[in-house]
């Protein structure tokens, strides 16, 4: 498996959307810091008192960021594995990995800098593309076993 072009990209690009989420962790944790609002009343006794376990609008955006990858990145990681198995070309899978990775990027840079609509949903849409390609595809090479 290793040997193969198209798992070590799903690999590389897998890698880097995982480190992509443990980033978007640490901002959330910086922007509790900053802002006070803490999830848990221990932790916000131990940072100034119960007054502090709150919610704030800047961390839910966060959350929400977060949320919204685990919602599309896992599934992409389940589809590209798979994918990465029916020996599809090196350059058209890197395109799919590259697609979705890229768009996954942007969008969680438009969510954290609440940039204008429609980028974050455009960014959204994009990233989905490749993952409807390869669920397409599996389904087209598994069909015969059903």
């Amino acid at each position: 498996m290793m040997e193969s072009r198209v798992f070590l990209s799903f690999a590389f690009y897998s890698t880097i959307l995982i480190l992509k989420m443990y980033v978007l962790a640490i901002i959330t944790g910086q922007v509790r810091l900053r802002k006070k609002a803490f999830a848990n009343p221990e932790d916000a006794l131990r940072n100034g008192g119960l007054q502090y376990c709150r919610e704030d609008p800047d961390v839910e955006r966060c959350r929400r960021a977060h949320r919204n990858d685990m919602e599309n990145i896992f599934p992409f990681l389940f589809l590209g594995a798979i994918y990465s198995m029916l020996d599809p070309s090196p350059t058209v899978a890197r395109i799919h990995f590259f697609i979705f990775c890229v768009g996954r990027i942007v969008h969680t840079i438009a969510y954290l800098l609440q940039l204008k609509a429609p980028t974050r949903s455009v960014a959204y849409s994009v990233a989905q593309l490749p993952c409807f390609s390869m669920a397409l595809q599996i389904l087209l090479a598994t069909t015969p076993y059903w």
